[in-house]
């Protein structure tokens, strides 16, 4: 039997998850069955874009609803405790500085369920993530970017 994923993440990240699972199975599942109920009602369903949409919609839906319920069955949630203060970790906000030219920039690392980089939230898995992990305050570090490298300089680990 294969082992299924485990989905690291914060407390407020699984809470954001269990949200929209809530809302999906409370909300907009009715929704979609509703818009399903109505195009079946214009008749011949072979020509009936509404209810393609719909259906579509339905499967899209029902899809996301199993992908919520096994990340937060497999959630492990991060848990700070204090130790290793300054090591870069999952869970930790980190800042760094881009080499040479000084440009500071914020991330927190979480897992890959609440990533959302514009929120500056990045999946461990990333690259600039998985370059950071272990590394400490003074550090200075080689990130493989799609782009190339960059160089960064670790300022702070919170």
């Amino acid at each position: 039997m294969a082992q299924d994923k485990v989905f690291p993440m914060t407390e407020e990240g699984k809470e954001k998850l269990e949200q929209e699972l809530e809302y999906l199975k409370t909300v907009k599942r009715k929704e979609v069955v509703e818009r399903i109920k109505i195009a079946r009602s214009f008749g011949d369903l072979s020509e009936n874009s509404e209810y393609d949409s719909a259906k579509e919609e339905q499967a899209f839906v029902e899809g996301r609803i199993t992908t919520l319920e096994n990340m937060i069955r497999n959630a492990k949630i991060i848990v700070e405790d204090g130790s290793n203060a300054g090591v870069v970790s999952l869970g930790k906000t980190i800042t760094f500085i881009e080499l040479p030219d000084g440009e500071e920039e914020t991330y927190t690392i979480v897992g890959s369920a609440e990533a959302n980089p514009l929120d500056g939230k990045i999946s461990n898995d990333s690259p600039i993530a998985k370059s950071l992990l272990g590394r400490k305050i003074g550090d200075e570090v080689t990130v493989q970017i799609p782009a190339g490298e960059m160089r960064v300089k670790i300022t702070s680990v919170q």
